[in-house]
């Protein structure tokens, strides 16, 4: 058994005090894994834009202190009472929704919205005591999302954990957490594009380009992505894409470019961006008869959703999608193997490095809206026992991935 099972673990955390205030590299006290609950080494971590919007508090209940941070890698140091699938020394990926196998969204094959663990970025504590894992001399830090990756050790839900195959490099599968597994699945998924097809990507930004990568995968033959940022379309061509709209170049609304280009429409459009004007482009430009237009970004509270009903009279079909449809325990494994199976190209999607202890510099790095990927690592080392063995960790690097939107 590992020296650590049972005891609180001191480490290195980066918390944010106050909302759009740099974070704060503190010693915090990370406690054990309490009922169905596991405690996680975290050796690889990205930064995303929904951390950037809860930092800066646009959400209506932001709480502080916390420890942001959902997209990560790690491997398993202890787990809690009545956890069975788990075990230290287990490659893992922390997830900010869950997979409780027992409700019903769980055994539905058709949903993956968990009743029980689906996302709460109200709630700052575990579900099984209303408490913290994490605290300052005594005083508690809230979670972010169940994951709270931007710290050495964190404590998640044994259903937001996906054991992953233990060869997968974590530098590289930290980055299906979230944005990148949400565009893949909006397209493999919801989607579904037929080899040959054409396919309209709204939103370049990470998961438009994971969605992209879906579309590829699938063998669309036309993937047209559409972006206000014309910057954005060179990198595009690496993840598949075809041609380029920039809405901006037009007198006419983009749906209507698309459908000359296509004669009459796409057979699929998928919409990563959370304009409703832009969802609805997605949904006007496909095919009358069979075209499929997948909505996966979030709008704002009050924005509506207009469009004329003969659109969907004349046999266009509107889905949206959350996660991209993947059960994060059951089904994320399988993503990991696309990408041992060399398929599924994970590289292009980081560019950036900077050390953990300079985290803030990714925040404003991605702030500035500077390329696709802004990575932070930090050293760390450690020793974990599975099975009675010593495992012992070569030198890793935890990893910090910013978005670009």
């Amino acid at each position: 058994m590992s020296s650590t099972v049972g005891q609180v673990i001191k480490c290195k955390a980066a918390v944010a005090w106050e909302a759009g205030k740099p974070l704060v590299m503190e010693e915090v006290e990370v406690a054990p894994p309490q009922k169905m609950e596991v405690r996680l080494k975290i050796l690889f971590t990205s930064l995303c834009h929904t951390d950037l919007y809860f930092w800066e508090a646009k959400a209506q209940d932001s709480v502080f202190p916390r420890i942001l941070g959902h997209e990560a890698a790690g491997i398993v140091e202890s787990v809690g009472e009545g956890v069975t699938e788990l075990a230290p020394g287990d490659h893992v990926l922390p997830v900010f929704t869950g997979e409780c196998k027992e409700c019903a969204h769980c055994k539905s094959e058709e949903s993956n919205m968990c009743s029980l663990l689906r996302i709460n970025t109200d709630r700052g504590v575990m579900i099984n005591d209303g408490q913290t894992r994490f605290s300052i001399n005594g005083k508690p830090i809230y979670h972010f999302v169940g994951t709270s990756t931007f710290s050495e050790y964190t404590v998640v839900h044994v259903g937001c954990v996906a054991k992953i195959n233990p060869l997968a490099p974590l530098d590289k599968v930290c980055v299906l957490s979230c944005g990148i597994s949400t565009g893949l699945g909006a397209t493999l998924n919801v989607a579904k594009p037929k080899k040959g097809s054409s396919v309209a990507i709204f939103g370049l930004g990470a998961v438009g380009l994971g969605a992209a990568e879906g579309a590829r995968l699938a063998g669309a033959s036309r993937i047209i992505g559409v972006d206000l940022n014309s910057g954005r379309f060179e990198e595009a061509k690496k993840f598949g894409v075809t041609e380029f709209v920039n809405p901006k170049d037009h007198k006419k609304p983009v749906q209507e470019v698309i459908a000359e280009m296509t004669d009459g429409g796409v057979d699929r459009s998928v919409e990563c961006t959370g304009n409703v004007n832009a969802m609805i482009s997605a949904f006007e430009c496909v095919h009358d008869g069979w075209g499929v237009a997948v909505l996966v970004g979030v709008p704002h509270k009050d924005a509506e959703f207009k469009t004329h009903p003969m659109n969907l009279l004349n046999e266009r079909t509107l889905k949206g999608t959350f996660f991209g449809n993947y059960k994060p325990r059951s089904d994320l494994p399988s993503v990991v193997e696309l990408y041992m199976n060399k398929e599924l190209e994970l590289e292009k999607f980081i560019t950036h490095e900077v050390p953990f202890n300079e985290i803030n510099k990714a925040f404003e790095l991605m702030l500035k809206g500077e390329g696709l990927r802004y990575p932070a690592f930090k050293s760390c080392s450690g020793i974990i026992e599975k099975d009675g063995e010593r495992l012992e960790l070569e030198k890793k690097r935890m990893k910090f991935r910013a978005i670009a939107f």
